[in-house]
């Protein structure tokens, strides 16, 4: 065959298997047209409806410099990118010269392109459980679904892991469906492909991995062979590792390069390894996540209205029934499982304590399940219709139309709301990152809440205080403002922010913040942490003055001391927090009579406070104990189990009191219990100190 018959060929080929994508890429087009000119009219230039599309445009950037998966310039690796694919399709355009808001322009781009595809995959995931005519209007529901067409024109990743998804669910349907021979290599290779980079494009897509590898494993490819039937066995069975290096690559390169395989992102906002939640309260907290879910996310309730039909769920709940049905068929039982998988993959959002962030955007992903099981629904109702009307079956595609005329009927209101969230976070975090360029100096660093847009348009240095994409910041932001405050007085001052740009009512340590240099308010808006963001010079001159007791003397040898909230401290000392939260973790501030602050971070609403402390054997101690309470507490200490006194603290600000620890209780691993003799009275401990006393 000659070089223009090859290339013939492959065009043709190519041709062939993109004429079923031009009707959907089209539609997607005229909505794309639609929603981006609501956003230009809105904003007033090209601008996206959250912070987080601006951290992928940050890494997609640092990419194209040639310094991938960092997010600062000179900034070591950072786990904070949860996608590690959208960036890297971004970069190239990036590279090409897309710079600033330009580069919004690719990723409405890929954003069109993706929305075609979930719908063109959805319909034919459809198809082989509902018929054609049922899957045309599941393709239609997801043309018309408000959050796909929010998410994609939002810069995010949402809609593009959406599309590997169901792709994955799609390809592993047909291929335990499809004859032994029909099985080739290069269908493998696909299957294995889109089952790979499903993870990649966010974690959660470890179910595809799953899917893909456990189909592949156990339904091999047909590979000819002259060898033993155990080297084929093994042979055919390579491309179901494909999948699982996808799943495990991430973590593994996490691990490398952090020593921790979870993500920052994890770290933060899954429930999982929380220091606050385990056992009966992490049970508890995905229990309410999980009704929330059913009875007012899948409901059309408060967070979804803009996108559902109210009542949703129970179409849902029906349609479910429809899909177990569909599992006895012989010939659709596969396919019935794996959209069946496809829809419990919603559950794994409800790990997340940041469920309803966002547009509640985690559980949009597993919707084209919910969309066949409507499908499902429409085609055992027609089913059921036929038994007593014979030539009903065209009724089955009546359900799934009249759904998605009830989606479409609520993307005014999306796309209004998309326009009005793209102006809000234009009008604040963008002002601001631009603002950051034209007045700090180059060499600040600014501490953020929000880091996406700040970090793209100011070219500063950032330091994320939640701790997204500043490696270091995770663990102090997940347990609280006082942690995060202790940490601070522990870090190098080359290593502090020297400007902060936040929502003072999340920084949630204001001794930190200076003269405030300027705001960007913008109160039209849903979308935003808070109505004003406020930049400020930092000020540190408060750091420390906490570290020694200031209402009582402490002139003896100081042996030990316990530094509550202080996580390095905390863990040192084998500090019990207890069923306690990040609420409770909070900076304590008191003033002398000339106005002088000092502060200390400490753990409110406690009934005792248990650790372990390493004295002088044999040798007496005084102990003075920083502790503020709303109400008057007596407090109960005991040493080893053994009560060595009681204390009472007044109501105010803090107070430090002290008490001694006789001799015979002192020991290198002296167990100390701090306990309220009231339960109904909470007291908020901040500091422990241990002095030696003389023999």
């Amino acid at each position: 065959m000659s070089i223009a018959d090859t290339a013939r060929e492959f065009v043709g080929g190519t041709l062939k298997r993109a004429r079923p994508y031009l009707f959907p890429l089209a539609l997607s087009s005229l909505l794309a047209f639609i929603a981006i000119r609501a956003i230009l009219a809105r904003a007033g230039r090209p601008a996206l409806p959250l912070d987080d599309s601006f951290i992928h445009l940050q890494y997609a950037r640092r990419m194209a410099e040639g310094h991938p998966f960092t997010f600062n310039a000179g900034s070591g690796y950072s786990s904070g990118a949860t996608s590690f694919l959208w960036p890297l399709l971004l970069a190239p355009f990036s590279a090409l010269g897309l710079k600033g808001l330009s580069l919004v322009y690719a990723a409405w781009g890929l954003g069109t392109l993706f929305h075609a595809a979930v719908a063109l995959e959805t319909a034919r995931l459809a198809e082989g459980l509902a018929g054609r005519a049922a899957a045309v209007a599941v393709g239609a529901m997801c043309m018309l679904f408000g959050a796909f067409t929010w998410f994609a024109w939002s810069g995010m990743e949402t809609i593009a892991f959406t599309w590997a998804l169901v792709r994955t669910m799609r390809l592993a349907s047909e291929w335990i469906e499809a004859h032994e021979m029909d099985r080739t290599v290069s269908f493998a290779a696909r299957l294995a492909f889109v089952g790979a980079i499903a993870p990649l494009f966010r974690p959660e897509g470890a179910l595809a991995s799953l899917v893909a590898f456990g189909v592949l494993a156990i339904w091999t490819p047909d590979i000819a062979s002259d060898r033993s039937a155990v080297v084929r066995g093994v042979v055919s069975r390579w491309p179901a590792v494909l999948p699982l290096a996808g799943a495990v690559l991430v973590p593994l390169v996490n691990l490398l390069m952090t020593g921790h395989a979870r993500s920052t992102t994890a770290m933060v906002k899954w429930y999982v390894g929380n220091p606050y939640y385990h056992g009966e309260r992490l049970v508890s907290a995905i229990s309410n996540n999980v009704r929330m879910l059913v009875t007012e996310l899948l409901a059309g309730g408060s967070y979804t209205a803009i996108f559902l039909p109210e009542g949703s769920h129970y179409v849902f709940a029906a349609g479910l029934l429809a899909l177990l049905v569909a599992v006895f068929r012989r010939k659709t039982t596969a396919r019935a499982l794996l959209v069946l998988a496809l829809v419990l993959g919603t559950l794994m959002p409800c790990t997340f304590s940041t469920i309803l962030w966002n547009r509640v955007r985690y559980i949009w992903p597993y919707a084209p399940g919910w969309f066949v099981l409507v499908a499902c629904l429409g085609r055992e109702l027609g089913q059921l219709v036929e038994r007593v009307a014979e030539g009903a079956e065209h009724l089955a595609p009546i359900l799934p139309a009249i759904f998605a005329g009830a989606l479409g009927a609520k993307l005014d209101w999306t796309l209004r709301d998309l326009a009005t969230s793209a102006r809000a976070i234009d009008h604040q975090q963008v002002t601001l990152g631009m603002w950051a360029a034209d007045n700090l100096p180059e060499d600040a660093r600014i501490g953020v809440n929000d880091t996406g847009a700040i970090a793209y348009f100011s070219g500063r240095k950032t330091f994320d205080v939640v701790g997204l994409t500043t490696e270091s910041e995770a663990r102090y932001w997940v347990m609280g403002a006082g942690s995060r405050y202790e940490h601070y007085e522990r870090l190098h001052p080359a290593d502090l922010p020297t400007h902060f740009i936040v929502y003072p009512q999340w920084m949630g340590v204001d001794q930190v913040l200076g003269n405030e240099l300027t705001r960007a308010t913008v109160t039209d808006q849903s979308i935003l942490g808070g109505a004003s963001k406020v930049a400020y010079e930092a000020r540190y001159e408060v750091l420390g003055r906490g570290a020694q007791p200031t209402k009582v003397a402490h002139g003896d040898p100081l042996l030990t001391e316990v530094d509550v909230a202080d996580l390095e401290s905390e863990e040192q000392h084998r500090f019990q927090i207890g069923w306690s939260s990040d609420g409770d973790d909070r900076v304590f501030s008191t003033f002398d009579d000339e106005g002088r602050e000092t502060a200390d971070g400490g753990r409110a609403r406690r009934l005792a406070d248990r650790f372990v402390v390493d004295l002088d054997p044999g040798r007496p101690a005084r102990m003075v104990m920083r502790i503020s309470a709303e109400h008057p507490v007596r407090l109960a200490v005991r040493a080893d189990d053994i009560a060595i006194g009681e204390v009472d603290v007044p109501s105010g600000t803090w107070d430090e009191v002290e008490l001694d620890i006789p001799s015979e209780r002192a020991s290198s691993k002296t167990g100390i219990l701090v306990e309220s003799t009231d339960p109904a009275t909470p007291f908020a401990s901040m500091h422990y100190w241990f002095y030696a006393k003389p023999r």
